[in-house]
């Protein structure tokens, strides 16, 4: 089992950055690879980045491409998203996702086995 808890979102003014956090108990973290996915109000969960066991792999959507950075701190369990020139589009609930694989499917939500809670991200002026 793992639990994960996300940190780090607030508002912004658009054009700020934000650096979230996700931290995940158990010893077996470096297993994982993780994921990072957002929900905006009346919109389907969408994927943002993912990043392998030994963060020598990533992936991110077009959307955020050149301005999200996903990152990861196996000694410390912790997986970053690093957030720049952010866009009031950007505005959503971001959660963190462990997967016990990597390839082209950690785009697809329903792959992953833990999800954190959710934190939010409000992009305005």
């Amino acid at each position: 089992q793992v639990q994960l808890v996300e940190s780090g979102g607030g508002l912004v003014q658009p054009g700020g950055s934000l650096r979230l956090s996700c931290v995940a108990s158990g010893r077996t973290f470096s297993r994982y690879a993780m994921g990072w996915f957002r929900q905006a109000p009346g919109k389907e969960r969408e994927f943002v980045a993912a990043i392998n066991y030994s963060g020598d792999n990533t992936d991110s959507a077009g959307s955020v491409k050149g301005r999200f950075t996903i990152s990861r701190d196996n000694a410390k369990n912790t997986v970053y998203l690093q957030m720049n020139s952010l866009k009031p589009e950007d505005t959503a609930v971001y959660y963190c996702a462990a997967i016990t694989a990597w390839g082209p499917f950690v785009r697809g939500s329903n792959r992953y086995d833990y999800w954190g809670q959710g934190t939010q991200v409000t992009v305005s002026s």
